[in-house]
Order: structure tokens, then C-alpha cells, then sequence
């Protein structure tokens, strides 16, 4: 195909493949489909086609992530300000007082999360206020039983029948010994001590959670970041939280405050997974006792066989690594099956999980149970 002719095409939209008697390629067609959804103007109504996307949160994030995928900074970057301009969201972002009166969701912080950088300063801190209330109403239906799942799997972990007097759980030691109970000393008479082997509040497990930054993963960044503060909260966990797209940015000493750590992601861009997982591997110090959570759709831009080699490597030092193909209420979005099935035949099971199942799959993990023979009984 001609180059000029090539870019001509892109440039002058679907009107100009009879003149210029080009057809595009599949990548092509998706790059085209990007500039369309923000240039193209409907021919009967003169009004915008792209003006459609600002009343849908999901495929604005979506398509903020591909621009960033097939233009360079300098492109997107005016792209990002034309989108403000064009894609119907231009009110919500310049008037606080519109922002703040929005029904906030995930979607909508996906949004708010990729536009970040263009928008403008007076709205930055109503965006923080929105992405917070959805923080916490996020915080309140799944925190207290993520807590719950992981201290309850770890204190397991950690019980023992011989623990110190100061370590025996009472309460534990009664109900297994009820009926033990002597009627001529009017008491019961343990037969095993239930308690823990360590009461010290140690680390007993590190979590390193690598999540893809890329467009079409936006929903997993907003829960994986929130479950990432979570597990940050909990003392008996080391929790390392890292994003990445063709960089690596650790964001563990935000973990905090995940409305901090969220507008510390950067939506959309290309892939770099090996190079997440190189990153990865330095935060290990005790293999056996670490969790590592790929958040990804494994679409790998970096080399492919080197991820491969890593994630072997990694899993043969004894440290137990998840792919999650999504963490989202929305269901699993297109995937590497290819690269799936490859990690799978390493040992890294490969599916995607809701958030709602998020805390079972970490308590399980805690406890070393087989994670491929979980996800088959509890994943639909």
C-alpha cells in the first residue's frame, strides 16, 4: 500500500477509500475507528458522531486508553484536548459545580482518571471529591470483608494445638471441648489447647499486586488499586502495589490513601509485562511466602519469551503467581488466550475474577491452596 495514500485515507475518514483506493488493514481500521469516534461529524445532522461517547463512561475510558496505544505523546496530548472539547463531557469537566451533582461509578473514574493531565485546575479537586465518594462506597462493601477473609486465612495459618499460655484462644479451646465437660468438677476438662504460634503481629505473608494501566483494563485499575490499599491496612501483610504499561511506576508508599494511588495510575498506553514482572522479582525476598497478582489482559508489547522465562522462574522459587485477566463487575474483556494458556502451563492459573470473589482468591492464596482447582469451583 502507498504510504501517502495510507495516511490520506486516515486522515480524510471512511469518504476517502473510493478516491484514494485504499483499504485499511485490521490495525489500521482500529486506529481509524479511534480518529472517527472524536473527528468524523454525522453527514445529516452536521452534529459530532462522537458526541454519542460522552454519555457512555466506559468506551470514553476505553478509547482514551487506545489513543495512547496508537499515537505518540505529542498526538495524544492534543487528541486528549480535543476530546474535552468534543466528546460532550466539556461541561461536566469545567464546571465543579456539574461535576459534583454526576452520579459517580467506576466507569465515570476511569474517565476522570484518564483525563487527568488535561484537566483544568479548577476541577481537579471536585474530580478528587467525586473519585472519593466512589471510593468509599466501594471501601464499605468490600473492605471489612476483605479484612476478614485474609486475617481469618493467615490466623489459620498460624494456629497451633501447643501454644504458649499467653497465645491459647479461649473461645476456640471451649468449643472443642465441650464435650469434655466434667459434671463432678463442674468444668471442662481440655483435652487440646487451640491458640496461635505467634502472636506479634509479624509479617507473615507479602502481596505484590503489578497492575496493567492499559485502556481497556480501566475497571480492574480502580478496584485493584482499592483492594491494594486494603491489604495495605493489614499489619500481618507486606503489600507492594505497582502499575505499568511500558513503565513501571511503584506506588506502594501511596497505599494509604487509594484516592492518592488512583491519580497515581496513568490510563491507556502500550504493554510491557515482562518488564512489570522483572520489577516484580526484585520485590521478593521470601519466595514461599508471596503472593504475586498479575491484574492483566497479557496483550504483552515487551518480548513475549522473556515473559514466559520470568514467570517461570518465579514460580519455581516457590512464589505463587495469579493472572487475572480482569478484576470487574463487567465481566471478562478480550485476552491473550495464547499467552494465558502459556502462563497456565507454567502454573500461573489465568481467569478473571469480580471483586466481590477478590477476597476468597487472597484468603485461599494465603492458605496455599491450588488456585486453578479454586477458580474451577468458585469462578462461573
Amino acid at each position: 500500500m502507498n504510504e501517502r495514500l495510507r495516511r490520506w485515507r486516515l486522515v480524510l475518514g471512511a469518504e476517502a477509500e473510493e478516491e484514494t483506493g485504499t483499504t485499511l488493514s485490521k490495525a489500521d481500521q482500529s486506529v481509524d475507528a479511534a480518529l472517527a469516534a472524536l473527528y468524523d461529524a454525522g453527514e445529516s445532522s452536521g452534529t459530532q458522531r462522537a458526541a454519542g461517547l460522552g454519555s457512555s463512561a466506559p468506551r470514553v475510558a476505553r478509547w482514551l486508553g487506545d489513543i495512547r496505544q496508537y499515537f505518540p505523546s505529542t498526538v495524544v496530548q492534543v487528541m486528549q484536548r480535543d476530546a474535552v472539547e468534543r466528546l460532550g463531557i466539556t461541561r461536566m469537566l469545567m464546571e465543579p459545580e456539574l461535576l459534583g451533582a454526576v452520579e459517580p461509578d467506576v466507569h465515570l473514574v476511569s474517565t476522570l482518571l484518564a483525563l487527568n493531565e488535561v484537566m483544568p485546575e479548577e476541577t481537579k479537586q471536585t474530580a478528587r471529591e467525586v473519585v472519593g465518594r466512589v471510593v468509599a462506597e466501594l471501601e464499605a462493601r468490600l473492605a471489612e470483608r476483605t479484612r476478614a477473609a485474609v486475617t481469618g486465612a493467615l490466623d489459620r495459618a498460624g494456629r497451633t494445638s501447643r501454644p504458649r499460655h499467653s497465645d491459647i484462644d479461649w473461645d476456640r479451646t471451649i468449643r472443642a471441648n465441650l464435650k469434655h465437660f466434667s459434671p463432678t468438677l463442674g468444668t471442662i476438662v481440655p483435652d487440646r489447647l487451640v491458640g496461635y504460634a505467634r502472636r506479634n503481629h509479624s509479617v507473615q505473608r507479602d502481596i505484590v499486586l503489578a497492575i496493567d494501566q492499559s485502556g481497556s483494563m480501566a475497571e480492574s485499575v480502580v478496584y485493584a488499586s482499592l483492594f491494594g490499599a486494603v491489604l495495605g491496612s493489614i499489619r500481618t501483610l507486606r503489600t507492594s502495589l505497582v502499575v505499568f504499561d511500558t513503565a513501571v511506576v511503584d506506588l506502594t508508599d501511596q497505599l494509604e490513601d487509594p484516592v492518592d494511588v488512583l491519580f497515581g495510575t496513568q490510563l491507556g498506553g502500550g504493554t510491557d509485562i515482562n518488564r512489570a514482572l522483572a520489577y516484580c522479582e526484585e520485590l521478593v525476598t521470601k519466595p514461599a511466602e508471596t503472593v504475586l497478582v498479575l491484574i492483566s489482559d497479557l496483550y504483552e508489547g515487551g518480548v513475549r519469551e522473556e515473559l514466559l522465562r520470568r514467570a517461570r522462574s518465579l514460580v519455581e522459587s516457590g512464589v505463587q503467581v495469579i493472572a487475572l485477566l480482569a478484576l470487574a463487575d463487567s465481566g471478562t474483556p478480550s485476552y491473550d488466550a495464547e499467552n494465558a494458556a502459556a502462563l497456565a502451563e507454567l502454573g500461573v492459573p489465568a481467569f478473571a475474577c469480580t471483586p466481590d470473589q477478590f477476597p476468597d482468591l487472597m484468603a485461599a492464596a494465603i492458605r496455599h491452596e491450588d488456585i486453578t482447582t479454586w477458580a474451577a469451583t468458585n469462578i462461573t
